[in-house]
């Protein structure tokens, strides 16, 4: 395991630091200790040089900057020649093997260069990190060398030596929406909570992500999903094109569409899967397959006239059609299409006609789209050996052993609330029995695979200012990835665990050590719940805005709130419980529904390349740690060739 081998090198590095420690001395006699010996003298300090590259140069045709690191030796404050132990090189775009303007389109951009520019630094902080400390004796000088160049020969080793990567993405699921959740699985247990971890708490390398979209300071799913799949900030509101698209005009998307992740793991011949407990057409996991100057236009009748007379394409329709498309985009390149798609939102694929109903239709027309065509049977004929399944019964009947291809549309429109999810008319998985079902398919392919899982309803929680749906769509979170862990090797397979931005949700008050968390706030040393300055309870759990207060008693779907009024403000709590799966906690501001927030939210990986996690980044680095661990252009690039 590579980066296992890694961690050895950093204890070996821990071990020569320990001996140049200067000598404390011996002991005097009688028990009485010796005099100080002399400290050691400061160690050799490792250095970064960044030079600018002209038009012309070997290594970066088209200019670039070289990125020389090492250890400053001769301790003059300079890098010199001999010093230097690793060298990269971040090149303008030239010509490149996938000879296309889209991916032109990607590495063109100012955030796609920062991006490699992180992943360097970040490379290089590893580095330093199990760098030694030691004297600057000659020998020293010559072991610091060599423990730096052995750091440097394996971190290189580490591109391309994730096999598979997966990366799970807790829509609005923001540090307090990880600290409630973390306490109410702790509470479930019978702990005080507090102690308690999630199965990502536990990973080894975390980080935080900036989520500000291009054109907004609190953003929204489409732009921060973009960032992550594509390494490129764009605007709120669209989808796998960058931010010069005019959102809703069809006729600016041309030129400005970016190659994804998934779109590279296709070209390199891995398998591919999509996941969302959201309609699959939703802004986070269509970020993955479509290019849309709109997140909205999820089928052909959500689209302007104009949009459809110019041909743009619905996203229900690229989703279908992702294979031909992207080998119309990139020429020379044969894919084989997403090998699984599970989620909701069957409606945006059938024709707005009673007769396609599906046998769980809550509407009585289930379908939405007005072209009259039914994309699950074009699905179906387009992929004879694949299988589409729209209940329980038909994902359990899967044989994931001689199944290589899965549609599943699980509901009409998003699926259910963990909370809610045995009240589904024909029944749905959970989002660990898709995860693992995944797994069971894509792991059969030897190149690996590339699988992308969205818990949507965390953010539809919070929307509705349901604390307990949210939470406890959390922890089917937290079990899918504790099951995605289970499956897989750590030596070759890369985890990030996510979120696209957070919420305005607070953990307030001051509560006493394991008090309930859905709970009033009851203070340290006392039994009774704490009051405001109205003389009324208040719950640790609050928003800033949304449609406030709701006690609608044993209610499991959040979404019931949108049928009562906003209730803003402040509500006597006394004879309420406020731990009910119905309680919607009280809103300061009177909104239709609670709002994104703008603040960080975390990373945290597991596997090959997650020592690339570390401080705070911009989100689109998600995208660039992901390609260096699994060598993702490099590889594409490599099959296109051939």
């Amino acid at each position: 395991m590579k980066n296992l081998n890694l961690s050895l090198v950093a204890l070996a590095v821990i071990g020569l630091s320990a001996c140049s420690d200067g000598d404390d001395g011996a002991n005097g006699t009688n028990g009485t200790d010796g005099t100080n010996g002399a400290d050691g003298s400061n160690g050799s300090t490792s250095l970064i040089v960044q030079t600018a590259l002209a038009i012309g140069d070997a290594n970066c045709p088209n200019s670039g900057v070289q990125i020389d690191s090492g250890i400053d030796a001769d301790s003059d404050g300079a890098l010199q020649t001999a010093e230097i132990t690793a060298t990269e090189y971040v090149c303008a775009p030239g010509n490149t093997e996938v000879s296309t303007s889209e991916i032109l389109t990607s590495v063109n951009n100012d955030w796609f260069v920062a991006g490699q520019q992180e992943i360097t630094t970040a490379r290089q902080n590893w580095l330093n990190a199990t760098m030694p400390n030691l004297a600057v004796s000659n020998s020293a000088k010559t072991s610091a060398q060599s423990v730096a160049a052995v750091n440097a020969s394996a971190l290189n080793e580490l591109r391309g030596s994730a096999k598979n990567v997966i990366l799970f993405v807790g829509d609005g699921m923001g540090i307090s929406t990880v600290t409630a959740a973390r306490i109410l699985e702790g509470q479930m247990q019978g702990k005080n909570g507090e102690e308690h971890n999630l199965s990502f708490d536990t990973f080894p390398f975390a980080g935080l992500a900036k989520t500000y979209n291009v054109d907004a300071q609190t953003p929204d799913s489409a732009g921060t999903m973009t960032a992550m799949m594509s390494g490129v900030k764009t605007d709120a509101g669209i989808l796998g094109v960058d931010e010069n698209v005019e959102r809703g005009d069809c006729s600016t998307v041309a030129g400005t569409e970016l190659i994804t992740a998934l779109e590279l793991a296709e070209i390199a011949g891995k398998s591919t899967g999509v996941i969302s407990t959201a309609r699959i057409t939703h802004a986070t996991p269509a970020a993955t397959y479509a290019k849309s100057a709109d997140r909205n236009w999820e089928d052909i009748s959500d689209m302007p006239e104009e949009a459809v007379t110019a041909g743009c394409k619905d996203i229900a329709d690229q989703l279908v059609n992702f294979e031909v498309n992207l080998e119309a985009r990139i020429n020379g390149i044969d894919v084989d299409g997403i090998d699984v798609v599970m989620g909701g939102g069957r409606r945006h694929f059938l024709p707005k006609d009673a007769a396609y109903n599906s046998a769980d239709a809550v509407s009585s027309v289930e379908g939405d789209r007005t072209d009259g065509r039914d994309l699950t049977a074009e699905w179906q004929a387009t992929y004879t050996d694949g299988v589409y399944v729209m209940d329980q019964a038909g994902f359990d009947a899967i044989d994931a052993a001689n199944t290589t291809r899965v549609m599943g549309l699980f509901n009409e429109s998003h699926m259910q609330y963990e909370a809610d999810r045995a009240n589904d008319v024909a029944g749905e998985p959970s989002v660990a029995e898709m995860t693992a079902k995944a797994i069971d398919i894509l792991d059969n392919n030897d190149e690996g695979f590339f699988l992308t899982v969205e818990s949507g309803r965390i953010d539809h929680g919070h929307h509705a200012g349901s604390a307990y749906n949210a939470l406890t769509d959390t922890l089917a979170f937290s079990d899918a990835i504790a099951k995605a862990v289970e499956m897989t090797d750590m030596s070759d397979t890369l985890i990030i665990v996510t979120a696209d931005h957070g919420h305005v949700f607070t953990i307030a008050g001051y509560p006493k050590r394991g008090n309930p968390i859905l709970g009033t706030v009851v203070g340290i040393g006392s039994e009774e719940p704490s009051t405001a300055s109205d003389g009324m309870p208040y719950t640790t759990l609050g928003y800033t805005n949304g449609r406030g207060f709701k006690n609608l008693g044993t209610e499991t779907d959040a979404d019931a709130g949108y049928g009562e009024d906003i209730t803003a403000g402040r509500f006597d709590l006394t004879d309420v419980d406020t731990a009910s799966s119905g309680f919607h906690q009280e809103s300061l501001v009177p909104t239709s529904s609670e709002t994104h927030a703008g603040e960080d939210v975390g990373i945290y990986a597991y596997g090959p390349g997650a020592m690339l996690v570390n401080g705070t980044n911009e989100q689109s680095v998600i995208y660039h740690i992901m390609d260096f661990a699994a060598d993702l252009t490099n590889k594409a690039n490599a099959a296109q060739t051939n």
